[in-house]
């Protein structure tokens, strides 16, 4: 398994990171075990989960995800062969209210209760990295195009955000820091405020990326290959949607769409026709779908690590062994064409 270097930090990371959102929902605690196993086996060693996990998110299984990730390190024991990541969720009044008096914000109080009660659920005294899972600010992310500026909103200055995490960092509970849904002025305006010393500077930046959501591309590359904070790449076969297993209305028993009918993210006007043609071209070439669809993340210069999100062994191999595959330039470049006839179809 090929080792990365997190941002500027000390930490080595494989380029694949073990999704794990869906343990706790979609995966009992024995089949999140069988998979944490195997990722290590074959040198997935890197694995990132959150504090608002399993998805679809609930009351009921709040921090189920990392009580389960905690259980096996208790059980399994060699914290030091994991390199660890978990997220503190931002704003979310209207989702999150049963999470810290349904306020949780990016600031001192609520980070360290977010911090301190990840720490109880996975059964570790640290965390190699710790994500700001969205920003305290609204913003375009989670597929929103558009930008609508408040100048009266009262979000949580990235100064104070950033002390907070610096203070984690000096007592030793958090190795290296980063974000996650963040912008280019986001990772920016970060970067600066550590600059001038309000705190650690991050490492990474963990959005989507996949064949139908390239807009990492359009601002946020450069900042990654310029100011070495790669990309964590999350959903690179868009829910399960590019290997064609939903196409013409589909819906397998057991499978995340189905079992989740209101996440329409990547059903959009355009994405079945741009869905089909990267499937087609896929077995073209002799390629798995999936496999191509992975493939291509891996390849991205600005990618630190890929988070396939499996809910079996199957998929979770199909995922590793991708990470071998070489797209050919020609390939390449019927991507291109194809994203260039379906440009973004699913922010």
């Amino acid at each position: 398994m090929e080792m990365r270097p997190l941002g500027r930090s000390d930490i080595r990371v494989s380029k694949v990171c073990l999704g794990t959102m869906t343990w706790g929902t979609q995966n009992s605690q024995d089949e999140a075990f069988e998979q944490m196993d195997y990722a290590l086996e074959r040198g997935a060693s890197f694995w990132d989960t959150a504090e608002m996990y399993p998805t679809p998110t609930g009351a009921e299984t709040y921090g189920e995800t990392e009580r389960i990730i905690g259980n096996w390190l208790a059980s399994r024991g060699g914290r030091e062969r994991v390199v660890l990541a978990t997220k503190a969720v931002g704003p979310n009044a209207s989702r999150f209210s049963y999470i810290r008096d349904g306020k949780p914000r990016l600031d001192r109080k609520h980070l360290e209760q977010a911090l301190e009660d990840s720490l109880k659920r996975l059964r570790t005294d640290y965390v190699d990295l710790y994500q700001l899972h969205w920003p305290d600010r609204s913003t375009n992310h989670f597929g929103k195009l558009f930008y609508r500026h408040d100048p009266n909103e009262q979000a949580t200055p990235i100064e104070e955000t950033l002390a907070v995490l610096d203070d984690f960092v000096t007592a030793g509970k958090v190795r290296a820091v980063g974000l996650s849904n963040e912008t280019p002025w986001g990772v920016m305006s970060f970067l600066r405020a550590a600059e001038q010393g309000a705190g650690p500077r991050v490492v990474s930046i963990q959005n989507p990326y996949n064949l139908l959501n390239r807009s990492f591309e359009v601002a946020l590359a450069e900042v990654a290959m310029r100011e070495q904070v790669g990309l964590l790449a999350y959903a690179p076969v868009a829910g399960g949607t590019l290997s064609g297993k939903y196409l013409d209305g589909k819906r397998p028993a057991g499978a995340r769409m189905t079992l989740s009918p209101d996440n329409t993210r990547y059903f959009k006007p355009n994405s079945e026709e741009a869905i089909r043609a990267y499937v087609g071209l896929a077995r073209d070439h002799g390629l798995d779908p999936a496999v191509m669809a992975h493939a291509f993340v891996y390849g991205r210069e600005f990618l630190t690590a890929s988070i396939p999100g499996a809910t079996s062994v199957e998929q979770l191999k199909t995922a590793i062994d991708a990470a071998e595959v070489t797209l050919s330039d020609e390939l390449l470049g019927e991507i291109d064409a194809i994203h260039q006839r379906y440009t973004i179809p699913c922010p």
